[in-house]
């Protein structure tokens, strides 16, 4: 039996971690990729082994394009297959509508957006070569459906992760190629300055279950949705946000501030 194999990029750190490790507990061969930290990548494919998973690590740079997503090729050529491919790479950064520049517009959508969909074109091809199907998750974010104050580039291309989302899922069905998101709320990473271990109840008041997720509850959606159990899933966008789209307190509270 052969055995199957996922590429999670920016998996060196926070859910790309996570859920590459939660897919090899599933017995899948890991493919890792990192932009700047390399000593990330190595201690994720070192936490990989011990569990007995085979993985491989690569830079994927997808700020300089169409280049830097041919490491994608690369690495699903050592790896000799691919069967999931969560695009969870992505760029960050905080402006208002008026004071965007279009150099960080564009470095924003290059990331978010068209390095998805080239590292998704690459994936694809493969797996169609394959004839197996396949699966290709991509992480937004609520934001993907509701604004974030001060973030317009950040914004428009969660929304755009969607549209592309739902655009490779009616095109790739055929294929047996599903394609979902999973929409993360505030989740206990680095760029939100938290660990795991530092969820406490109570510790997000604004939010309904009132405490930011962790990156295993992103991870188990994500390893769920590369299952046999998510068969008849495709063009979803799963929200996992602690209630945070019930209320979306952000406007208020910029408002307020």
């Amino acid at each position: 039996m052969t055995t199957k194999v996922a590429v999670v990029t920016a998996s060196d750190s926070g859910i790309g971690k996570q859920c590459a490790l939660q897919l090899a507990r599933k017995g899948f061969t890991l493919g890792v990729t990192w932009h700047s930290d390399e000593q990330g990548a190595r201690q994720t494919v070192q936490e990989l082994n011990s569990l007995g998973c085979q993985a491989q690590a690569i830079q994927l740079d997808l700020s300089h394009l169409p280049q830097g997503a041919q490491a994608l090729d690369t690495l699903i050529q050592r790896l000799g297959r691919i069967d999931v491919l969560v695009n969870n790479a992505g760029r960050m950064t905080k402006s208002s509508v008026l004071d965007v520049t279009l150099d960080d517009w564009r470095e924003t959508f290059c990331v978010d957006v068209e390095g998805a969909l080239l590292c998704s074109q690459i994936a694809a091809r493969h797996m169609i070569k394959q004839g197996e199907g396949g699966r290709i998750i991509n992480i937004t974010s609520v934001h993907e459906h509701t604004p974030l104050p001060q973030a317009s580039a950040y914004t428009a291309a969660k929304h755009a992760l969607g549209g592309l989302t739902k655009s490779l899922a009616l095109e790739l069905v055929d294929h047996n190629i599903l394609v979902n998101a999973v929409a993360p709320g505030a989740i206990a990473t680095a760029m939100n300055n938290l660990k795991d271990d530092d969820v406490q109840p109570g510790s997000l008041p604004n939010v309904p279950m009132a405490r930011p997720g962790k990156t295993e509850e992103i991870a188990g959606l994500v390893a769920w949705l590369c299952s046999d159990d998510a068969s008849y899933v495709t063009g979803q966008s799963m929200i996992v946000d602690g209630g945070f789209m019930l209320v979306n307190p952000q406007y208020l509270s910029q408002k307020q501030g």
